[in-house]
């Protein structure tokens, strides 16, 4: 196992949260507003959930440059992850 991996199970097993808002992306494309109602999670913290989980790659948002309707998937280090979580 790499240090990426390593990382990036820790943090989905260290919040419940992560774990929520990468499982809703495991199957399909959704925004932030659309996590938020699969997720019953806030939005500003489906916002900066999603934030984190792009920046240690299990989650990658397809169209970066808009200001609304960003669209999310999950990668495939973040599929590695949710099998062992």
């Amino acid at each position: 196992m790499n240090d990426n991996f390593i990382n990036g199970l820790s943090m989905i097993k260290a919040s419940s949260y992560r774990r929520k808002i990468l499982e809703s992306v495991q199957d399909e494309i959704h925004t932030p507003s659309e996590i938020s109602k699969i997720t019953d999670i806030r939005l500003n913290h489906v916002s900066n959930i999603l934030a984190e989980l792009v920046e240690v790659n299990l989650v990658e948002c397809l169209n970066d440059y808009a200001k609304k309707g960003r669209l999310y998937q999950i990668t495939e280090l973040g599929y590695e992850i949710i099998k062992k979580a």
